[in-house]
């Protein structure tokens, strides 16, 4: 079975004011305080420039959207990461705005390149965003991202 995220990731509070500029976003808690806002189709066509997104190395950051990213960050640290696997092998990418301006990243691990959970790029945005980890268990963990394996699961879960 595989995993998929593409997802804004920041304190609840944070988060929630920002998605009120996004049209169709949802917000869905995490722990540690902390929420994701799944990266959906509306979401993207809401958010985007029509620039390029790739600059930043990112599969579906929408054009432009780095810089709103940028902006909201000027009220909390905010993260946006993809993520993709499939029998156990694939990639992560992650990068953290604060304070206005890009402060982590971006980061990326490739598939042919096996990294420990603790420095994996998500891990690390979690991190910076105040996640804190216990014994045997990386970031990603111990926020929850493991409860659903796609933005629809994380979408659907919300609506419950």
């Amino acid at each position: 079975m595989g995993y998929e995220l593409q997802a804004v990731i920041a304190s609840d509070e944070v988060l929630r004011v920002a998605s009120r500029e996004v049209p169709g976003s949802q917000v869905v808690p995490l722990g540690q305080g902390l929420s994701l806002m799944p990266m959906t189709d509306e979401v993207f066509d809401a958010v985007t420039d029509g620039s390029d997104g790739r600059n930043l190395g990112f599969w579906r950051l929408p054009g432009g959207f780095d810089t709103l990213l940028a902006q909201w960050s000027a009220a909390g640290p905010i993260a946006y990461v993809e993520a993709e696997y499939f029998g156990g092998v694939g990639e992560q990418r992650a990068a953290v705005w604060a304070d206005g301006a890009l402060a982590l990243g971006p980061l990326d691990e490739p598939t042919k390149k096996r990294f420990s959970r603790a420095v994996s790029p998500i891990s690390q945005a979690l991190r910076r965003l105040g996640a804190r980890r216990s014994l045997g268990e990386d970031e990603f963990e111990a926020v929850g991202l493991g409860r659903h394996r796609s933005n629809e699961d994380w979408i659907s879960s919300s609506a419950c």
